[in-house]
């Protein structure tokens, strides 16, 4: 006998015998889960397969415009794949799974620009637009139609505007409303249905997490809070059930913690093991639906930058493992990244 709507749990899962697909119950309704992965690349492969593209970041002493790229489901180091079109760091990114789009940024000029590049080929970035605010955009995420930009840094001014755009075409951003408080450093990951933006920084450090629903307009609501504290310069990724953020100040400079949650019901995160490298912050992560990546980063003195990758299985629990390098000299924070392959695809 099947349950009435008010006594299924968000989260549950089901197989649906009619449609012969997998669902999840989230917001009064069941949504089917999507399970299809790309044609996965290997270590040494240039073909297009899951690709995690890291744009942009800070080098010391400069910002940079390099673009590189991974194939998630092997290890190994990075490989160019060609040039944004300004050099800057502190840049937002999200993807389809054709498209990556980079957003805004500083170098320490304030960048409005939105360009993109085909995830499958290399070359440099084009022109897509423009967004409402220029600056920093670090919580960024999508789903395979929708990219948002929730909240961003006009320095020294903090907004908390959402704004949007359609990935296929090109075109300047659109307003959707407001995260719950105007903050800056937080980052942002999304199932096919919800964008969830975590933590951050108001004048001081953040535990706040808020979500939306992609295919909507309307402000922020409250999901819960991060379970270590007030948190911010984290690095965000998710498969589409599973959200991760890891690394960042927590309340006291550079933690090396990973949490989950689960992104179609709303709490508090929960700890989910440790990035084996160590601390750092304002780190580039990406993923596939099985696979989560964090990368490079900002680490206490003498380390400094680091161009060091890992990777955790993001169904398990555990520590991260290593899977490669950034390419030499891109040592690098502040750094956009996306994938063909996230949790909103």
């Amino acid at each position: 006998m099947s349950l009435p709507p008010s006594e299924i749990p968000q989260g549950a899962i089901r197989f649906n015998t009619d449609s012969q697909k997998l669902e999840f119950y989230a917001q009064g309704e069941w949504w089917n889960m999507v399970t299809d992965t790309p044609n996965l690349g290997t270590s040494a492969d240039s073909t297009p397969g899951a690709r995690g593209v890291f744009g942009g970041g800070y080098t010391a002493p400069a910002f940079i415009n390099t673009i590189q790229y991974i194939n998630i489901s092997s290890t190994g180091n990075s490989t160019d794949f060609g040039d944004l079109t300004e050099s800057r760091g502190f840049l937002g990114a999200c993807a389809s799974s054709t498209r990556g789009v980079f957003l805004g940024g500083g170098s320490p000029a304030q960048f409005d620009n939105i360009e993109y590049v085909t995830i499958s080929s290399t070359g440099n970035a084009a022109d897509f637009g423009d967004l409402i605010n220029a600056g920093r955009s670090e919580g960024s995420a999508s789903n395979s139609t929708r990219g948002l930009r929730l909240g961003s840094t006009q320095v020294p001014a903090i907004n908390n505007t959402i704004e949007y755009f359609t990935i296929a075409s090109t075109g300047n951003a659109i307003d959707f409303g407001d995260t719950t408080q105007a903050r800056t450093q937080n980052s942002a990951l999304a199932s096919p249905t919800r964008a969830v933006s975590i933590g951050g920084y108001t004048g001081s450090n953040v535990n706040t997490i808020d979500f939306v629903t992609i295919a909507t307009t309307g402000n922020a609501q409250d999901f819960g809070d991060c379970n270590d504290g007030s948190q911010t310069g984290t690095g965000a990724c998710s498969s589409p059930t599973r959200g991760l953020f890891a690394g960042g100040y927590s309340p006291t400079p550079y933690v090396n913690q990973i949490d989950y949650l689960t992104i179609a019901t709303t709490g508090n995160s929960t700890n989910f093991g440790s990035l084996s490298v160590g601390t750092r912050k304002y780190g580039g992560t990406c993923s596939s639906p099985t696979r989560g990546i964090f990368g490079i980063g900002d680490t206490p003195a003498p380390a400094g930058f680091v161009n060091t990758i890992e990777y955790v299985i993001i169904s398990t629990q555990g520590n991260s493992v290593d899977f490669g390098d950034l390419l030499t000299g891109t040592s690098s924070w502040g750094v956009g990244t996306t994938s063909n392959a996230h949790g909103g695809l």
